[in-house]
């Protein structure tokens, strides 16, 4: 029960960081083009090391199968990324979203790295859950209205509908582990 609960209000304090960044990037200053690349580049970067983290630590199936995901459909959107800012002629530009995505990131790893066995993959599962809520969110209420370059606007919607079934599917292996 106690683990439950700690799972529960972990998932919880991460949902409410990234709200709080939802809300501070939309007080900050107009994110640019650049900024906004570097923003989706940190957010599937993310993804792909929790899912590293996940094959190592789990031996549940369905999480190894959920990481696997995660990690190829993010390299691949940072692949199309990169190679739109290549083309484009753009640097993606470290900016406080970027980073404090990062930060997180990092302190959820961490916290991640201290678990095991089936604490490890609900904790797992549960901040897959909490932080693509939180990526859709923020995909869609900041990054998409501010972009400027249609092809980067193009590339943020067409990456909609993985994400959306990424949620589903952390969702789904979420009602397994329980």
């Amino acid at each position: 029960m106690k683990t439950t609960r700690t799972l529960a209000a972990f998932a919880i304090a991460v949902s409410l960081q990234l709200f709080s960044l939802n809300v501070s990037a939309q007080k900050s200053p107009k994110l640019t083009d650049p900024e906004i690349a570097s923003v989706a580049v940190a957010a599937n970067q993310i993804d792909i090391t929790a899912g590293e983290q996940a094959k190592t630590k789990s031996k549940d199936k369905e999480v190894q199968n959920f990481a696997n995901t995660m990690i190829n459909d993010h390299r691949s959107v940072i692949k199309q990324a990169s190679d739109l800012v290549k083309k484009l002629n753009v640097t993606p530009k470290d900016n406080a979203v970027s980073r404090k995505l990062m930060a997180d990131a990092n302190r959820t790893r961490k916290s991640l790295a201290s678990k095991s066995g089936k604490a490890f993959d609900k904790a797992y599962v549960n901040n897959e859950v909490a932080y693509h809520k939180a990526v859709i969110s923020t995909v869609e209420n900041v990054l998409i209205p501010q972009t400027q370059n249609a092809e980067l606007k193009q590339l943020l919607q067409n990456v909609m509908p993985a994400l959306r079934t990424h949620l589903e599917h952390a969702q789904m292996v979420q009602k397994s582990l329980k």
